[in-house]
């Protein structure tokens, strides 16, 4: 009996130096991290400033286990109790530096966003980096969690040859086995050739199932379409690698924009089309590269004008596009309304009242 609250004292007082360790490890970690904080002067350097918004959760981790480890020795724990103090460690060890792992491909991307910005004008090679940067993270992301799983595993005997098994398919991203893993690793797959053949990017103004949208987010498994009336369309991966789809800003951002306007046999064509160059000249959405009006269909009561028209972006082509219709269509009205589309009849034989 004497033993044994020997045993349970030693424990306790171990248990108390352990809380002791970890609680001092923790008041280090804030003290720490409110210097940094302090040094850190406002609007400095991108790596400081993401080092410690995203460093300092690890780190709130990372040191208490580091305490426990280098205290541990003196506790003067049983054996059995030092044993299991032991394999918590190695645990939050592999844990913490997982998550700092993590953590460090989040400033990556943290570095990559403030070098290659999307609100600038000509933003093709940021958007191209971006979405290479981000589609890679979370590929990256995932093969360190399966390997830090793996490694936790093996931590503990009864399931190391399991552990071992998980850790060697981590490349293949191998986790569910049979056709429940075939949607997942088609995304994953399909998500790394994204990344590298580079089909839709980060800001990418799409045409997705007939809708029309702006590629707000690529994730693991899906893409993210915001289309133009806020509503987001959700997307799988593979979507993209097996059906077809318009990709507006592909190779450069501007675009050709047309207007059809239909008017009678009558109408002046020359007329119409110097009018739609005072247009185009009075805004500021056309780029100035091209511009021109064509009859490009007959029927029998109508002719087609296409006016076209360039832009520098998808946005700017849908107002100038807009702008024409209305002062084309104001135009005819003011000064040639004989010549809007009318229909023609000839009646015979009618006797008089």
């Amino acid at each position: 009996m004497q033993e044994w609250f020997g045993s349970q004292g030693a424990v306790l007082r171990g248990g108390v130096l352990l809380l002791v360790a970890i609680g001092a490890a923790l008041v280090v970690h804030r003290i720490v991290f409110a210097g940094l904080r302090r040094l850190a002067r406002p609007g400095g350097r991108m790596v400081d400033d993401s080092l410690l918004r995203h460093g300092e959760a690890p780190a709130r981790l990372i040191l208490p286990i580091l305490a426990a480890f280098i205290a541990l020795p003196g506790l003067g724990l049983p054996p059995h109790a030092e044993a299991v103090v032991r394999q918590v460690v190695a645990l939050g060890t592999i844990a913490s530096f997982t998550w700092l792992s993590i953590a460090l491909t989040e400033v990556f991307q943290d570095l990559v966003a403030a070098r290659y910005v999307l609100t600038t004008s000509d933003n093709l090679a940021a958007r191209k980096v971006q979405t290479q940067v981000q589609v890679l993270r979370r590929v990256l992301v995932f093969i360190i969690l399966i390997v830090g799983l793996s490694v936790g595993l093996m931590t503990f005997p009864a399931v190391r040859q399991f552990g071992a098994t998980l850790f060697a398919s981590a490349g293949l991203a191998g986790l569910v086995v049979g056709m429940a893993a075939r949607p997942a690793l088609a995304n994953l797959l399909a998500g790394l050739q994204i990344a590298m053949t580079e089909p839709i990017r980060i800001d990418d103004v799409v045409i997705v199932e007939g809708e029309w949208g702006r590629i707000e987010e690529i994730t693991t498994t899906y893409v993210v379409v915001r289309i133009w009336d806020l509503r987001r369309l959700i997307v799988p991966l593979s979507y993209f690698i097996e059906h077809p789809f318009q990709n507006w800003t592909r190779q450069t951002a501007d675009l050709l924009g047309t207007v059809m306007i239909y008017a009678d046999y009558t109408v002046p064509v020359d007329e119409v089309r110097q009018e739609l160059h005072r247009i185009l000249a009075g805004s500021a959405d056309w780029d100035r590269k091209v511009w021109g009006l064509q009859v490009t269909d007959t029927t029998d009561r109508t002719i087609a004008l296409r006016a076209l028209m360039s832009a520098a972006d998808s946005g700017k082509a849908w107002d100038l596009r807009c702008l024409v219709r209305e002062r084309l269509i104001a135009f005819l009205q003011a000064n040639y309304p004989h010549c809007l589309p009318r229909a023609r009849a000839e009646v015979q034989g009618l006797s008089a009242a």
